[in-house]
Protein backbone atom coordinates (compact mmCIF):
# COMPACT_ATOMS: atom_id res chain seq x y z
CA UNK A 1 0.00 0.00 0.00
CA UNK A 2 1.25 3.27 -0.92
CA UNK A 3 1.66 6.46 1.45
CA UNK A 4 -0.28 9.00 -0.86
CA UNK A 5 -2.34 7.01 -2.81
CA UNK A 6 -3.67 3.68 -0.95
CA UNK A 7 -5.67 0.66 -2.40
CA UNK A 8 -8.40 -0.99 0.15
CA UNK A 9 -10.76 -4.14 -0.78
CA UNK A 10 -13.77 -5.30 0.90
CA UNK A 11 -16.81 -7.14 -0.60
CA UNK A 12 -15.60 -7.26 -4.45
CA UNK A 13 -14.63 -3.24 -4.28
CA UNK A 14 -11.55 -1.30 -4.68
CA UNK A 15 -11.09 2.32 -3.49
CA UNK A 16 -7.87 4.04 -4.49
CA UNK A 17 -7.63 6.55 -1.98
CA UNK A 18 -5.95 9.98 -2.33
CA UNK A 19 -4.32 11.06 0.55
CA UNK A 20 -1.78 13.76 1.02
CA UNK A 21 -4.05 16.11 2.43
CA UNK A 22 -4.85 19.06 2.70
CA UNK A 23 -5.35 19.08 -1.17
CA UNK A 24 -4.31 15.80 -2.57
CA UNK A 25 -1.67 17.15 -4.92
CA UNK A 26 -0.26 14.80 -7.58
CA UNK A 27 3.47 15.03 -7.31
CA UNK A 28 5.86 12.29 -9.09
CA UNK A 29 5.89 10.13 -5.96
CA UNK A 30 1.76 10.10 -5.78
CA UNK A 31 1.71 9.42 -9.53
CA UNK A 32 4.23 6.50 -9.44
CA UNK A 33 1.30 5.05 -6.51
CA UNK A 34 -1.56 5.82 -8.51
CA UNK A 35 0.16 3.91 -11.14
CA UNK A 36 0.73 1.12 -9.36
CA UNK A 37 -2.82 1.29 -7.65
CA UNK A 38 -4.67 1.18 -10.92
CA UNK A 39 -2.34 -1.56 -11.62
CA UNK A 40 -2.49 -3.95 -8.56
CA UNK A 41 -6.91 -3.35 -8.58
CA UNK A 42 -6.57 -4.39 -12.57
CA UNK A 43 -4.87 -7.85 -11.35
CA UNK A 44 -6.44 -8.66 -8.11
CA UNK A 45 -9.59 -10.93 -8.90
CA UNK A 46 -11.25 -10.08 -5.73
CA UNK A 47 -11.95 -6.79 -7.06
CA UNK A 48 -14.78 -6.24 -9.42
CA UNK A 49 -15.28 -2.61 -9.57
CA UNK A 50 -13.34 0.22 -8.41
CA UNK A 51 -13.99 3.75 -6.91
CA UNK A 52 -11.72 6.39 -6.99
CA UNK A 53 -11.99 8.81 -3.81
CA UNK A 54 -9.94 11.89 -1.71
CA UNK A 55 -12.40 12.96 0.80
CA UNK A 56 -15.47 15.38 1.49
CA UNK A 57 -13.39 18.39 1.58
CA UNK A 58 -11.14 17.65 -1.73
CA UNK A 59 -10.83 14.72 -4.59
CA UNK A 60 -7.87 16.64 -5.95
CA UNK A 61 -6.02 19.63 -6.99
CA UNK A 62 -3.61 18.46 -9.67
CA UNK A 63 -0.56 18.17 -10.28
CA UNK A 64 2.08 19.67 -7.70
CA UNK A 65 2.79 23.09 -9.56
CA UNK A 66 5.87 23.68 -7.22
CA UNK A 67 7.71 20.32 -8.42
CA UNK A 68 7.25 21.47 -12.05
CA UNK A 69 8.56 25.10 -11.50
CA UNK A 70 11.62 23.54 -10.44
CA UNK A 71 11.95 20.92 -13.30
CA UNK A 72 14.86 21.39 -15.53
CA UNK A 73 14.00 21.48 -19.33
CA UNK A 74 15.84 18.06 -19.82
CA UNK A 75 13.42 16.64 -17.16
CA UNK A 76 9.96 17.58 -18.45
CA UNK A 77 9.50 14.95 -21.58
CA UNK A 78 10.15 12.69 -18.70
CA UNK A 79 7.80 13.46 -16.05
CA UNK A 80 4.71 14.45 -19.15
CA UNK A 81 5.19 10.73 -19.99
CA UNK A 82 5.43 9.26 -16.45
CA UNK A 83 2.25 12.21 -15.59
CA UNK A 84 0.41 10.35 -18.69
CA UNK A 85 1.36 6.93 -17.77
CA UNK A 86 -0.32 7.06 -14.59
CA UNK A 87 -3.90 8.38 -15.34
CA UNK A 88 -3.93 6.39 -18.77
CA UNK A 89 -3.40 2.99 -16.26
CA UNK A 90 -6.55 4.39 -14.55
CA UNK A 91 -8.40 4.68 -17.57
CA UNK A 92 -6.99 1.45 -18.59
CA UNK A 93 -9.03 -0.31 -15.65
CA UNK A 94 -10.94 -3.31 -17.52
CA UNK A 95 -13.28 -3.19 -14.57
CA UNK A 96 -16.55 -0.62 -13.90
CA UNK A 97 -15.02 2.63 -12.63
CA UNK A 98 -16.36 5.44 -10.46
CA UNK A 99 -15.06 8.38 -9.40
CA UNK A 100 -16.24 10.06 -6.16
CA UNK A 101 -15.98 13.46 -6.77
CA UNK A 102 -16.62 16.19 -4.05
CA UNK A 103 -14.76 19.72 -2.81
CA UNK A 104 -12.22 20.27 -5.29
CA UNK A 105 -11.47 18.76 -8.63
CA UNK A 106 -9.44 20.99 -10.78
CA UNK A 107 -6.38 20.05 -13.24
CA UNK A 108 -5.00 16.68 -12.43
CA UNK A 109 -7.67 16.09 -10.35
CA UNK A 110 -10.57 16.63 -12.90
CA UNK A 111 -8.50 14.65 -15.30
CA UNK A 112 -8.36 11.76 -12.94
CA UNK A 113 -12.25 12.05 -12.53
CA UNK A 114 -12.59 12.10 -16.16
CA UNK A 115 -10.68 8.43 -16.52
CA UNK A 116 -13.97 7.27 -14.45
CA UNK A 117 -16.58 4.99 -16.28
CA UNK A 118 -19.25 7.33 -14.06
CA UNK A 119 -18.97 10.58 -11.51
CA UNK A 120 -20.44 11.06 -8.42
CA UNK A 121 -20.37 14.83 -7.66
CA UNK A 122 -20.90 16.70 -3.90
CA UNK A 123 -22.60 19.54 -3.94
CA UNK A 124 -19.47 21.12 -2.50
CA UNK A 125 -17.54 20.70 -6.15
CA UNK A 126 -15.73 22.98 -8.06
CA UNK A 127 -13.95 21.21 -10.84
CA UNK A 128 -12.44 22.52 -14.29
CA UNK A 129 -8.94 22.79 -15.90
CA UNK A 130 -7.37 25.77 -15.07
CA UNK A 131 -3.76 24.99 -16.41
CA UNK A 132 -4.08 27.96 -19.11
CA UNK A 133 -3.93 30.21 -16.44
CA UNK A 134 -0.46 29.29 -15.41
CA UNK A 135 0.73 29.02 -19.04
CA UNK A 136 0.31 25.88 -19.79
CA UNK A 137 -2.19 23.23 -20.99
CA UNK A 138 -3.48 19.88 -19.21
CA UNK A 139 -0.77 16.76 -19.67
CA UNK A 140 -2.69 13.78 -17.85
CA UNK A 141 -5.48 13.61 -20.81
CA UNK A 142 -7.34 16.24 -20.24
CA UNK A 143 -7.06 17.67 -23.84
CA UNK A 144 -8.26 14.78 -25.08
CA UNK A 145 -10.69 12.68 -22.34
CA UNK A 146 -12.59 15.90 -21.91
CA UNK A 147 -13.88 16.70 -25.52
CA UNK A 148 -14.90 13.10 -25.84
CA UNK A 149 -16.91 13.33 -22.86
CA UNK A 150 -18.87 16.57 -22.89
CA UNK A 151 -18.20 17.52 -26.79
CA UNK A 152 -15.37 19.38 -28.52
CA UNK A 153 -16.89 22.90 -27.78
CA UNK A 154 -17.17 22.84 -24.32
CA UNK A 155 -13.97 21.26 -23.57
CA UNK A 156 -12.64 23.93 -25.55
CA UNK A 157 -14.51 26.48 -23.84
CA UNK A 158 -13.24 25.06 -20.12
CA UNK A 159 -9.57 24.66 -21.28
CA UNK A 160 -9.01 27.70 -23.06
CA UNK A 161 -10.76 29.54 -20.20
CA UNK A 162 -9.05 28.06 -17.18
CA UNK A 163 -12.76 28.74 -15.66
CA UNK A 164 -14.01 25.93 -13.24
CA UNK A 165 -17.59 25.21 -12.66
CA UNK A 166 -19.85 24.45 -9.56
CA UNK A 167 -21.56 21.18 -9.22
CA UNK A 168 -24.71 22.08 -10.85
CA UNK A 169 -22.64 23.74 -13.80
CA UNK A 170 -20.58 20.26 -14.07
CA UNK A 171 -24.00 18.12 -13.91
CA UNK A 172 -25.76 20.29 -16.62
CA UNK A 173 -22.92 19.46 -19.00
CA UNK A 174 -22.50 15.97 -18.38
CA UNK A 175 -19.20 16.49 -16.39
CA UNK A 176 -20.94 14.63 -13.82
CA UNK A 177 -23.76 12.30 -13.69
CA UNK A 178 -25.39 12.97 -10.49
CA UNK A 179 -24.87 15.50 -7.45
CA UNK A 180 -25.35 14.75 -3.81
CA UNK A 181 -24.67 15.83 -0.89
CA UNK A 182 -20.65 15.61 0.21
CA UNK A 183 -21.12 13.00 3.38
CA UNK A 184 -22.73 10.76 0.71
CA UNK A 185 -20.68 10.69 -2.16
CA UNK A 186 -18.47 8.18 -1.34
CA UNK A 187 -21.56 5.89 0.15
CA UNK A 188 -23.31 6.75 -3.13
CA UNK A 189 -20.54 5.80 -5.40
CA UNK A 190 -19.94 2.40 -3.35
CA UNK A 191 -23.64 1.52 -4.13
CA UNK A 192 -23.34 2.15 -7.88
CA UNK A 193 -20.11 0.08 -7.78
CA UNK A 194 -21.46 -2.91 -5.83
CA UNK A 195 -24.27 -3.24 -8.58
CA UNK A 196 -21.52 -5.19 -10.76
CA UNK A 197 -19.86 -7.11 -8.23
CA UNK A 198 -20.63 -10.72 -9.08
CA UNK A 199 -21.98 -9.58 -12.67
CA UNK A 200 -21.14 -10.77 -15.83
CA UNK A 201 -17.00 -9.44 -15.48
CA UNK A 202 -15.67 -11.03 -19.20
CA UNK A 203 -18.85 -8.81 -20.98
CA UNK A 204 -18.26 -5.79 -19.03
CA UNK A 205 -14.42 -5.96 -19.91
CA UNK A 206 -15.76 -6.26 -23.31
CA UNK A 207 -17.79 -4.02 -23.12
CA UNK A 208 -15.33 -1.12 -21.31
CA UNK A 209 -12.61 -2.28 -24.52
CA UNK A 210 -15.36 -2.14 -27.57
CA UNK A 211 -16.35 1.64 -25.93
CA UNK A 212 -12.76 2.91 -25.74
CA UNK A 213 -11.70 1.23 -29.16
CA UNK A 214 -14.32 3.30 -30.72
CA UNK A 215 -13.43 6.64 -28.81
CA UNK A 216 -9.69 6.41 -29.61
CA UNK A 217 -9.98 5.36 -33.06
CA UNK A 218 -13.01 5.69 -34.28
CA UNK A 219 -16.78 4.26 -35.47
CA UNK A 220 -15.19 1.84 -37.65
CA UNK A 221 -12.54 0.03 -35.67
CA UNK A 222 -14.86 0.24 -32.41
CA UNK A 223 -17.19 -2.22 -34.59
CA UNK A 224 -14.45 -4.22 -35.43
CA UNK A 225 -13.76 -4.80 -31.82
CA UNK A 226 -17.76 -4.41 -31.06
CA UNK A 227 -18.00 -7.71 -32.61
CA UNK A 228 -15.02 -9.61 -32.10
CA UNK A 229 -15.64 -9.19 -28.49
CA UNK A 230 -19.12 -10.06 -29.11
CA UNK A 231 -18.19 -13.01 -30.51
CA UNK A 232 -15.51 -13.83 -28.15
CA UNK A 233 -18.21 -14.13 -25.12
CA UNK A 234 -19.54 -17.02 -26.63
CA UNK A 235 -16.86 -19.15 -25.50
CA UNK A 236 -17.49 -18.64 -22.05
CA UNK A 237 -19.66 -19.60 -19.62
CA UNK A 238 -21.47 -16.22 -18.59
CA UNK A 239 -23.02 -16.13 -21.62
CA UNK A 240 -24.73 -19.18 -21.48
CA UNK A 241 -26.08 -18.85 -17.75
CA UNK A 242 -27.31 -15.79 -18.68
CA UNK A 243 -29.59 -16.44 -21.95
CA UNK A 244 -30.63 -19.72 -19.96
CA UNK A 245 -31.70 -17.80 -16.96
CA UNK A 246 -32.86 -15.33 -19.28
CA UNK A 247 -35.13 -18.21 -21.06
CA UNK A 248 -36.28 -20.28 -18.29
CA UNK A 249 -36.53 -17.22 -15.36
CA UNK A 250 -36.98 -13.90 -17.38
CA UNK A 251 -35.42 -10.79 -15.85
CA UNK A 252 -33.30 -11.20 -12.59
CA UNK A 253 -29.72 -11.85 -12.06
CA UNK A 254 -28.09 -14.94 -12.88
CA UNK A 255 -25.41 -16.27 -10.91
CA UNK A 256 -22.28 -15.58 -13.03
CA UNK A 257 -18.75 -17.15 -12.83
CA UNK A 258 -16.92 -14.07 -14.45
CA UNK A 259 -16.00 -15.74 -17.77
Amino acid sequence: MGELVQLEAACGIATIRLVRPPLNVLDARAQAELRAAAIEAEARGDVEAVVLWGSERVFSAGADIREMRSLPAARVAEFAQHLQLAFTQVASITKPVVAAVAGIALGGGCELAITADHRIGGENLRIGQPEILIGVIPGAGGTQRLPSLIGAGRATDLILTGRTLDAAGALAIGLVDRVVAPDRVYPEALAWARQFVGGPASALRAAKRAIGAGIAEGTRRGLDVEREEFVGLFSGRDQRIGMNHFLERGTGKPAFVGY
